[in-house]
């Protein structure tokens, strides 16, 4: 059995009772894992697997293909802050699915892994901002060398990665309707 820490980006349902499980991990890059019995009510995932938690998990390759059976689950990053707010949680699902497109499945990327861990932790704790989405696109090009000086981060990622995620636009309408709204409030004497 492999162990590795891992942050959950994706959940899709596989059976009635299994799930297939996407996670970014520091030491294998972004794997697929099926947690069978995961829907049971009994099962020894309950509670465990929901989007953007974090910690370490236990997996046994698969034989053949790429979706590995998934043995053990240790949650230590719960990011409850990503549920207060719609725009947190869309936010931190586009920061997987950049990642989703920049890497090949099962390729170590230590410093996505950390950038990705970095940006949900913030988003967590503070709010969804749309400084933060920029922050994460900068980052991700400068990583993945591609950022070119006087070019926005999002023109050279896409220039790399093809189309970016259609949530990009949703986001930056809503962060920037919410950074409107909070500048106009007035502020406490």
């Amino acid at each position: 059995m492999q162990t590795t820490l891992a942050i959950l980006v994706r959940l899709t349902r596989l059976t009635d009772t299994s799930l297939i499980v996407h996670w970014f991990t520091r030491d294998h890059g972004l794997i697929k894992t099926v947690a069978k019995g995961a829907r049971r009510p009994q099962s020894l995932f309950a509670g465990k697997l929901d989007l953007f938690f974090g910690g370490e998990i236990g997996f046994v390759h698969a034989r053949r293909g790429e979706l590995h059976i998934l043995q053990e689950v240790a949650i230590s990053d719960w990011r409850d802050g990503l549920r207060c707010q719609y725009s947190a949680t869309l936010l931190a699902a586009y920061f997987g699915q950049l990642l989703e497109l920049a890497v090949e499945p099962e390729h170590p990327e230590p410093e996505l892994y950390a950038l990705l861990q970095r940006a949900l932790d913030h988003v967590a704790a503070a709010t969804a901002s749309l400084r933060a989405l920029r922050h994460f696109e900068a980052e991700l090009a400068r990583l993945l060398g591609v950022a070119h000086d006087p070019r926005p981060a999002d023109l050279c990622l896409q220039d790399a990665l093809g189309p970016l995620p259609a949530t990009r636009r949703v986001l930056i309408e809503q962060l920037s309707a919410a950074d409107r709204f909070s500048s106009s409030r007035p502020q406490a004497p």
